[in-house]
């Protein structure tokens, strides 16, 4: 609109403004026609005035009293102060004048679903889909995908958009909503014939493009998902979702170096956010580049400063490289934001006890335990710092209470074994042992790590000869 044109706009309004109070008032005043009291409603509601906008409906009904486009105004503002029932009753007298006004629909599913009505509003819908066709009709569609979601009829909501697709095939809000969907709904296949009967017909549209390899890719078909996204980004070199898309698909298929350059270039073509990174990590952490991995999990961190498994990353990339102390603060500001997370505290206590600090350790392996009774990880943790730490007393009081939690897992028993050997009651060691090979002889492995010398005890030896003759390992 133009200077002189949005002047003479604004005119207009200010004198029709006028005419109005003068009306109201009793005044002399030129004539108002029917699509200046639409105007006048519209001004009012528009300022939020909607006591003013109501009075300007009655107004122009008095004056107009078979006014279809009026009453349907009057209904919209009585629907926005919830007089449902009465936006109702107007609406079906509108519809007794006009019955081709695809907003007298609309506001009436608003009734319905407000009224939680909602085999109505999706009758009213269904029937009126035979009245209009083109946008109109598509509007409709999209106004019952609506009802539906709401609903939670979510199949139904797909194949409204995919009738919209049907119809329309280069709609940019039905392609980019069916997607969700199809993923939603898991009708991938659907999806898939859908976008490549579009494709076939308009080989330049990039969203279906995109649709096309998110199909895919909810298949597992990465190496198809990629080749549908680079046609998208080969239309549209700038379409970071594109982008993002593929990052994920390298990753699945393990090619860290192609998802990091393809994510590298989502950062660039949109604002940085903290997943872009932690992915970009994830990459580095599994090509063992753990620098590299922590420099772009602090970038994520310090987007999302309060995300705690962030600052749990970082200190896996300590562990790795046995830097304890380092890994130790990014533990503390982890259990800072979420303290009882097993997790965490399993490996702060990993590194309290590889710093020797074995009181601490145990502080951190009991939090687990008391968290997770019976999450065999957390007993294992504890019981090992305790043995290491020859605190066999209170190792057995764990070990039975391991044992009882998880129960009776082998694990406990050679653990139990062990500490008998400990403490010289060799015995009772050897007949421990030989109930934990029974259980479940593949568990050797950790009971030889507590103490590899036990292997110079004959009688340990024939037990595990034992078991070996008879295929037991």
């Amino acid at each position: 609109m133009s200077k002189n044109s949005y002047r003479e706009d604004r005119e207009y309004l200010k004198e029709l403004l006028q005419q109005y109070q003068n009306l109201k008032q009793g005044r002399s005043h030129s004539f108002i026609e029917e699509d200046a009291f639409e105007r006048i409603i519209d001004y009012y509601d528009e300022k939020d005035d909607l006591t003013e906008a109501l009075t300007a409906a009655e107004t122009g009904l008095e004056l107009f009293p078979y006014s279809s486009a009026l009453m349907i105004r009057k209904a919209d503002i009585l629907l926005a102060t919830r007089k449902y029932q009465q936006a109702l009753e107007l609406l079906d007298n509108a519809a007794l004048y006009d019955a081709t006004d695809i907003d007298l629909y609309i506001l009436k599913t608003d009734a319905y679903l407000a009224l939680d009505m909602q085999d109505k509003a999706v009758t009213l819908l269904e029937d009126a889909l035979q009245l209009f066709n083109g946008e109109e009709r598509l509007d409709l569609l999209f106004e019952l995908a609506d009802v539906y979601d709401d609903y939670e009829q979510f199949e139904k909501v797909f194949d409204c958009l995919k009738m919209i697709l049907e119809e329309d095939p280069n709609n940019d809000e039905a392609l980019y909503k069916i997607c969700f969907w199809a993923d939603f709904t898991g009708r991938y296949e659907e999806s898939i014939k859908l976008h490549q009967k579009i494709i076939d017909e308009y080989p330049y549209n990039e969203i279906a493009w995109f649709n096309l390899g998110a199909a895919f890719q909810g298949l597992k078909l990465y190496e198809k998902a990629l080749d549908a996204y680079e046609y998208a980004i080969v239309i549209d070199e700038k379409f970071d979702y594109a982008y993002r898309n593929m990052g994920d698909a390298y990753l699945r298929l393990r090619k860290y170096k192609d998802a990091i350059e393809v994510l590298e270039k989502v950062i660039e073509l949109s604002r940085p956010e903290d997943v872009i990174y932690e992915a970009i990590g994830h990459c580095y952490h599994r090509m063992n580049n753990y620098a590299q991995a922590r420099f772009n999990y602090k970038k994520a961190v310090h987007l999302n400063p309060d995300e705690s498994k962030l600052h749990f990353k970082i200190a896996n990339t300590y562990m790795l490289e046995k830097q304890w102390n380092s890994a130790v603060k990014h533990l503390e500001n982890a259990i800072r934001i979420h303290r009882n997370v097993p997790e965490y505290n399993l490996a702060l206590g990993e590194c309290k006890m590889q710093l020797g600090d074995t009181k601490e350790a145990i502080v951190y392996f009991s939090n687990v335990v008391r968290n997770k009774p019976r999450n065999a990880a957390g007993w294992e943790a504890l019981i090992r710092c305790l043995i290491s730490a020859a605190y066999f007393d209170e190792a057995v009081t764990q070990c039975m209470a391991a044992i009882k939690a998880t129960d009776g897992k082998a694990i406990f028993i050679f653990y139990y074994s062990a500490i008998l050997f400990a403490t010289g009651k060799t015995k009772e060691a050897l007949l421990q042992l030989e109930n934990a090979m029974t259980s479940n002889a593949k568990l050797l492995k950790k009971f030889v790590a507590l103490n590899p010398s036990i292997l110079q005890n004959n009688q340990v030896v024939d037990i595990i000869a034992r078991y070996k003759k008879g295929k037991k390992l």
